[in-house]
């Protein structure tokens, strides 16, 4: 079985990595802390619930202890796409008001420890915990062995308060599967609402083949980070953030099969725009979808389609609630 300290020193060493590139000790964490345990992909009302408790937990800093890969990347072996890439949560994590965030190394190593080592080892010893909020389905240690009764149980013997959230929004559990799943059928507005938020893509705007310009829609070619996770191929109406700027658009995802595209791409037409802004780095929000990705057999098909979409999202923006 792997010692503690050595998962616990190879975690601070990826934490600094990921975040200040500087080599540090144990004694650069915050203690006592109060903890909030879990993936926390996609930070959605469901993780907010968890995070919420600790943020102004007593005489405790307000840390966030997660997992680097995803476990489920580590254990099928492929790589996993992510509602919120790490250096989107982490900067997620700091507008909700968490002060620490400690990624752990998901390795074989961490995979093979107790959750009786993981808790009173790293966490209650190591980290000083005082709080773990958790939700009601998370399990953790060696053989998902630590379930919400373990922690239950243990959690007092070690004076750490436990606390659990339900996960669900009315009737339906909150997940990030559910999500997902959502994303993939390019239902935005469902995937909205367990989110707490729009589902958003940010990247810096890079030079295109200039084709939308040329049909009359110029538009900006987004660099998307390669572990974000793309719903559904298609068109959406878009909020867009760029700089103090905040304009609408609409937004294609997809491979651009009447250009005999192979690549995806992402690429917005932001309304009512006309300077250039290559280097810049955009937030799009995506609001709703429009249609899926269709294949025309000319150009000018593919341009009276565009024209469309421009309308009916214009029209939307009209009736709807959506607020810059």
């Amino acid at each position: 079985m792997p010692s503690s300290s050595r998962v616990t020193q190879r975690l601070l060493w990826l934490l600094m990595t990921l975040l200040t590139s500087v080599q540090y000790s144990t004694d650069q964490i915050i203690k006592p802390t109060a903890i909030a345990l879990g993936n926390f992909d996609g930070i959605h009302l469901g993780h907010r619930d968890v995070l919420n408790p600790i943020l102004n937990y007593p005489d405790c800093c307000p840390t966030v202890v997660t997992f680097e890969p995803h476990p489920r990347e580590f254990f099928t072996g492929q790589k996993q796409k992510l509602l919120t890439p790490t250096a989107e949560k982490i900067s997620q994590f700091k507008e909700l008001g968490v002060i620490q965030v400690i990624p752990l190394p998901f390795d074989a190593e961490l995979a093979c420890l107790s959750a009786e080592e993981f808790i009173t080892k790293i966490l209650a010893g190591d980290f000083q915990s005082r709080c773990i909020s958790v939700g009601q389905d998370f399990c953790f240690g060696y053989q998902r062995q630590g379930t919400i009764q373990y922690l239950q149980a243990i959690g007092p013997k070690l004076g750490i308060e436990i606390l659990v959230s339900k996960l669900r929004k009315q009737t339906e559990k909150i997940s990030s599967s559910q999500i997902r799943h959502y994303l993939a059928q390019g239902e935005i507005k469902l995937a909205n609402q367990l989110l707490g938020r729009s589902y958003s893509l940010t990247g810096r705007v890079i030079k295109g083949k200039q084709i939308g310009r040329t049909l009359g829609f110029p538009t900006a070619n987004l660099e998307i980070s390669p572990d974000k996770l793309l719903p559904r191929y298609g068109v959406y109406l878009v909020k867009l953030q760029f700089g103090n700027n905040q304009c609408y658009g609409v937004m294609n995802i997809g491979t651009k099969p009447t250009l005999e595209g192979k690549i995806e791409s992402v690429e917005v037409h932001i309304f009512d725009w006309y300077e250039e802004i290559y280097g810049q780095n955009l937030k799009v929000n995506l609001e709703d979808f429009l249609r899926p990705e269709m294949r025309f057999d000319s150009l000018e098909q593919l341009k009276a389609q565009i024209a469309q979409d421009v309308q009916i999202a214009r029209k939307l923006i009209k009736t709807s609630t959506i607020q810059l």
